[in-house]
Parts: structure tokens; C-alpha cells; sequence
């Protein structure tokens, strides 16, 4: 088969642009990341970053021995199917997530100084200072070959300004990308304006008439497809059906969302679209949504907040009613330690989900999980003591084949948590010899 299909092809309708995944059309997978050959093709390396909060029931969490993996523990369980597919990385630190003469404030610090490295300045004003997150780092050197350079999302919107922690702003504990020291990157938690950043215009008023003709994304673009449909194989054809069932898919499962009707509010009364009511439900559009990103080549650069740090939400549907951040101050209970634990593991259930849907999406001889790397962790290790060393992280995904994966890698004490990053963007091909704190390069992920 001829292969003349460019691989920034877009089908376009009415405020909509739709990306494709790689077609045989297109010719080989080409890569300007720190792409290995699979069979002859290779494919661009994408890093997500998955933040969890308050820290880990340590004991649960944490492999009985180092090097290959074998039994996990209770929280890891829900990832037994994925145990070649990453890594449980210890010994490592967020140093400037400790006070460091600052006093109280450590779920702020926590969150702000997990990708930057970076000690954030006390303060509840205007004057808040942090640090440059390694995301945002990729995304300014990788950023232009797609269109967006990164997206920021999450389950809790939290506010930019006031004092939420000990004299911290609100913005330290709900952010965690940092364009620049003073610069932080809101996150964006309603799954539909996420949609919309991905396969809309970006304007507001094709948005509008988008909403207003009530129309599928793919309804807006079949003119296109049409025309495309009718130069393809039948594997091209196949997979962009699978391709668009997904789509769809999504778009049903945010207007379900919405089916329920709403008391009529006063007239100068305005409402936004709403998030999902449920919040795994919630957690798994946008984890759609983020694979879909990476998987039409929209963005390589990608954080997802699964909740503030310090979030003290509770989880009723898994038996839990008392708040998260209340229970992690367990005092050493083992009853309010094995509720912990649960919380735990249902967001380690979350990351299989995640994983699973990279998995499954088909790249060249591989999978989009073969061609990612996927930071899952907290900036605090056990929830009661507050500490920010020997902290809980996991890395999963292949990063184009530079990654050995299936292992418990224990690295000396308080190794710096930016050395993980600066390893990661070396993968990327971006050459940073300074990240926040960072001493040297991440060994022993080869």
C-alpha cells in the first residue's frame, strides 16, 4: 500500500478538529523523542505525572523485598496484571516539601514541590513563589510538535488564593505544574471543557453553536472522514472505527452526567457545566480523556491531581465515610490505618484502569503504554508523621523501551525525587543538568 497520508492529519467541521492515531497510511511511526526501534518502527515518548494525596499506609504499600516484583502488597494488589509493566522506585525524597525553618504547612509543600524541587515561599498573598515543574520543562522543548504543549487536569478544583495550610496559599496544595517559579498552571476538572480542549477549535463561539446544535464531535467531522474512509485499507478502516466508538463513547458518558434535571435557578443565576457525581466515574473520563490526548498525538506532556493535597473527601462507596486527611492522622490505629489502606487501593484500582487503557491502545508493533512513562506517587510518604522522605512512588510504562520494568529499586536515603525527573526527561531526549534539588540523573532505570 502507498503510504502518502502526512502524520498530522486532522479531520475539521464546525469548532471541532479531530486528531487521528497512526494509521499504515501514514507510513512508519517516526519519533523526535527517545524513541528504540520496535520491529523498524518507532514512536514518540510521552510522560504523565499522577498525584495522590496524604501519603500511603506505608506498610501496604511498600515490595518485602528489593528486585523483581513477586507477591505485592494489599495496596498494590489491584495492579497484579500490570506487575511487568512497572516499578516501585524507594529511598526517594522531596526534601523541599519539609519545612526547612518554615514551620507547619506540609500537605502545601507536598503538592507544590513534587515536580519542582522547589521550596515554595510562605505565604497566603500574591507574592507566591515556587519553582519551574519538570512538565512544564518538557513541554517548553517539546511542546511545538503537537498542539497542545501540555494538559493539566484533575478531580478537585480548589482555589488560587486564601490560606489553606499554615500561612499557605490555596494554589500550593491544588497545583502541581509551575510554568515558572511565579507562574502556576491551573487544572482543568471538568471533563467537558477538557474534551473540548482536545478536539475543539478553542473558540467560544464555535463551542456554542457546537453545544447548541446538541452534535457528536464525529457528527461535526464526517465530511472529512468520508473523503479519508475512501483511501484507507481495511486495517486503517478497522482501527479508526475503534478509534471513534472510543470517542463516542466518552461523549455519552459526559452527557449521562448531565440527565439528571436540575431545580431552575433564579434568572440572574448562571451555572457552569458540572463534573460527574461520581468520583471514580469522574476519575476515569478524564483518564479517557488523557489517553485519547496522548494517543491522537495531541499533547506528550500531561498531570493529573486525583485530589488536592489534603483533601479530606470521603469515600463512602468503598465503606469509608470519614474524611481521607482526618484518617491519615491515625495516631497509629489500626483501625483508621486498615480504612487508609482502602482509600489506598481504591486509587491504585484507578492507575490499573489507567494503565489498562494504555495497554489496549495499539502503536506500531507495541502499545501506548510501550511508548509512555507514567509518574504515580505523593509528595508525602506515611499521612501521620508528615514525612517527604522514602516517599511512595511507582513508574510505570516502558518509555520507548529505556525502561526495565517489574522490580522494587530501593536507592540510598534521601536521594532527590528530581533525580526521577531529570531520568525521565533525558528519555524525552530534553538534556537538563539541574532540576530544583536535583544531584544527578536517576540510575539504575535501564
Amino acid at each position: 500500500m502507498t503510504h502518502n497520508l502526512p502524520r498530522r492529519t486532522f479531520l475539521r467541521g464546525l469548532g471541532a478538529t479531530l486528531a487521528l492515531p497512526w494509521l499504515e497510511a501514514m507510513g512508519p511511526l517516526s519519533s523526535w523523542a527517545a524513541g528504540k526501534t520496535l520491529a523498524g518502527k518507532t514512536a514518540p515518548n510521552r510522560m504523565a505525572f499522577l498525584y495522590v494525596p496524604n501519603g500511603k499506609n506505608m506498610s501496604d504499600w511498600t515490595p518485602g523485598s528489593e528486585g523483581e516484583l513477586g507477591e505485592l502488597p494489599r495496596i498494590l494488589e489491584p495492579l497484579a496484571d500490570f506487575k511487568r509493566d512497572f516499578s516501585i522506585l524507594t529511598g526517594l525524597t522531596a526534601d523541599k516539601a519539609r519545612s526547612n525553618g518554615d514551620g507547619g504547612g506540609d500537605h502545601a509543600r507536598a503538592l507544590s514541590a513534587f515536580l519542582t524541587g522547589a521550596q515554595p515561599r510562605k505565604t497566603d498573598g500574591t507574592d507566591i513563589r515556587a519553582g519551574v515543574s519538570v512538565d512544564q520543562v518538557a513541554a517548553s522543548r517539546v511542546g511545538d510538535r503537537t498542539r497542545l504543549p501540555s494538559l493539566e487536569i484533575g478531580t478537585e478544583a480548589g482555589s488560587m488564593a486564601g490560606n489553606c495550610d499554615s500561612g499557605y496559599s490555596c494554589v500550593y496544595s491544588s497545583t502541581m505544574s509551575w510554568r515558572s517559579a511565579t507562574q502556576p498552571l491551573p487544572k482543568e476538572v471538568k471533563p467537558k471543557m477538557v474534551f473540548d480542549r482536545i478536539f475543539g477549535s478553542g473558540k467560544q463561539d464555535d463551542r456554542a453553536r457546537r453545544d447548541a446544535s446538541r452534535k457528536s464531535v464525529l457528527d461535526l467531522v464526517k465530511g472529512d472522514f468520508r473523503q479519508l474512509n475512501g483511501k484507507l485499507g481495511k486495517d486503517d478502516q478497522r482501527k479508526l472505527d475503534e478509534y471513534f466508538t472510543g470517542i463516542r463513547e466518552i461523549e455519552k458518558r459526559i452527557e449521562r452526567t448531565a440527565e439528571f434535571p436540575l431545580p431552575k435557578p433564579p434568572a440572574d443565576f448562571t451555572v457552569g457545566d458540572k463534573e460527574p457525581t461520581s468520583y471514580e466515574e469522574h476519575i476515569r473520563i478524564l483518564a479517557d480523556l488523557m489517553v485519547l490526548a496522548f494517543q491522537t498525538d495531541t499533547t506528550r506532556v500531561c498531570t493529573f491531581v486525583l485530589a488536592n493535597e489534603g483533601s479530606n473527601k470521603p469515600y463512602p462507596f468503598i465503606n469509608v465515610r470519614e474524611g481521607h486527611h482526618d484518617l491519615s492522622h491515625h495516631g497509629n490505629s489500626e483501625e483508621k490505618k486498615a480504612k487508609i489502606r482502602e482509600i489506598n487501593r481504591f486509587h491504585t484500582r484507578q492507575l490499573a484502569y489507567v494503565l489498562g487503557k494504555m495497554k489496549s491502545v495499539k502503536e506500531g508493533d507495541g502499545t501506548l503504554l510501550d511508548h509512555c512513562m507514567l509518574a504515580y506517587g505523593s509528595g508525602n510518604s506515611d499521612g501521620n508523621a508528615h514525612n517527604h522522605d522514602n516517599l511512595p512512588i511507582l513508574l510505570a510504562g516502558h518509555g520507548c523501551s529505556t525502561i526495565k520494568q517489574g522490580r522494587h529499586v530501593v536507592h540510598p536515603k534521601d536521594t532527590p525525587l528530581n533525580n526521577l525527573w531529570l531520568a525521565m526527561l533525558n528519555r524525552m531526549e530534553i538534556k537538563v543538568h539541574q532540576l530544583g534539588d536535583s544531584s544527578g540523573e536517576l540510575p539504575g532505570l535501564a
